[in-house]
């Protein structure tokens, strides 16, 4: 139940970044008591940042509350599978587990392309969990992309 209760919270942030005109993408980082540490939507597009996925940004606010750049034991709930570059900053924050939603076979970096957590160069790999709150976040997508056509 915390799993789904979790990723409701990168739902909303989804949705949020949705009507930001962002790719609906909602990230949440949870202590291992499961406090909510961080949580965050995608926002390239209002910081002209092409690396302000929600991940990264949640990862950013985490660390920063935290005042350290690693954080062992939490477990970081996204909407969609992580690209190879939120996958990295993932292994490199040490996150425990990361519980995504929709698998992204064309950007995926977690089970789909780069594959970042089965490398030699992955200095830590979380458990994954993939599949919750999977059909939300692929209507989400669908949807968002339906009206940009």
């Amino acid at each position: 139940m915390a799993f789904q209760a979790h990723m409701e919270i990168a739902l909303e942030e989804a949705r949020l970044a949705a009507e930001r005109g962002e790719v609906p993408v909602g990230a949440v980082i949870v202590s291992p008591a499961g406090e909510v540490l961080a949580r965050a939507g995608n926002r390239t597009r209002e910081l002209s940042d092409p690396t302000a996925h929600a991940e990264i940004l949640a990862l950013r606010a985490a660390c920063a509350a935290a005042g350290r750049e690693r954080l062992p034991g939490t477990a970081l709930y996204v909407t969609l599978e992580p690209c190879a570059m939120c996958a990295a900053a993932i292994a490199a924050a040490r996150v425990a587990r990361l519980v995504y939603g929709a698998a992204d076979p064309k950007s995926g970096g977690v089970v789909h392309g780069a594959r970042v957590f089965t490398h030699p160069q992955a200095h830590h790999a979380p458990e994954v969990i993939d599949g919750i709150g999977a059909e939300a976040a692929a209507d989400l997508l669908t949807a968002f992309f339906a009206a940009r056509r």
